[in-house]
This record gives C-alpha cells, structure tokens and sequence, in this order.
C-alpha cells in the first residue's frame, strides 16, 4: 500500500507509542508528522480517559495538547453517519466506526494495533505480540 498523504493514527497506536513498547517504536517511526497527523476528537477522548488513569493529568494534558497541533477532526453530522453505515458493514464498536469513518471521509490512511480494523481497506496494521 502506497502511503497516504494524510495519516489518522489510532488510540491503540498512540498508546503503544506513549508506553515505548518494541511494537510502539516501530509505529512511532510511521506517525506522520503533526500537518499530515489527524486526530479524531474520540481519540483525544480515548486518550485522555487512559492518560489520566494511568499516567496522570499532566502526562494527559501534555498529549492533548500535541494532538491539538495536529489535524483534529471533530464528529460532525457527515462522518456520524458515515460511521453507522462503517458499524453496520464492518461490525465495529460506535468508537473504532467513528475513528474509521474519519480516516475514509478525509481520505487518510489508518495506523493502528487494533485487531478489529485488521484487512479494511486503507489501514496499515500491525499485530500486538501475543
């Protein structure tokens, strides 16, 4: 797969990389930079929520605050229905068809270590070892 312009990276990719687990040193290497990076507003939910439970308010408010330099791309009407239509077709979870939706209706790829995403057109995938 040829990569994509625009890069929405996953909740699951941005743990991996916080932690600096061996499988988030090899997605920090294909995080785009921050005017190529789009960031649904679920995952800046999803982030803070894990953030805060396991490294504090201040590690949270840090991240945040870089994803906000990146591309934010808030649930709108058009990727909220485009995200029921992803949740139907490929049986995901409300959050995963959010962040999906978002990656198609901007016309980004998706990194993630999500296994529920793995073969859907335009992701890049990479397992978690067991």
């Amino acid at each position: 797969m040829a990569v994509p312009s625009l890069l929405v990276v996953d909740t699951s990719a941005w743990i991996e990389w916080l932690i600096g687990s061996a499988l988030g040193k090899t997605l920090g290497k294909q995080f785009p930079d921050k005017s190529r990076c789009i960031v649904p507003t679920i995952v800046q939910l999803e982030l803070s929520k894990w953030l805060v439970r396991e490294l504090g308010e201040e590690r949270a408010d840090q991240v945040v605050a870089y994803t906000q330099k990146c591309v934010v791309a808030p649930l709108d009407t058009p990727i909220a229905l485009f995200a029921s239509d992803l949740h139907r077709q490929y049986k995901l979870a409300t959050a995963d068809a959010i962040v999906y939706a978002t990656a198609r209706h901007q016309g980004a790829g998706l990194l993630t270590c999500d296994v529920h995403f793995e073969g859907l057109p335009g992701v890049a995938f990479f397992a978690k070892s067991a």
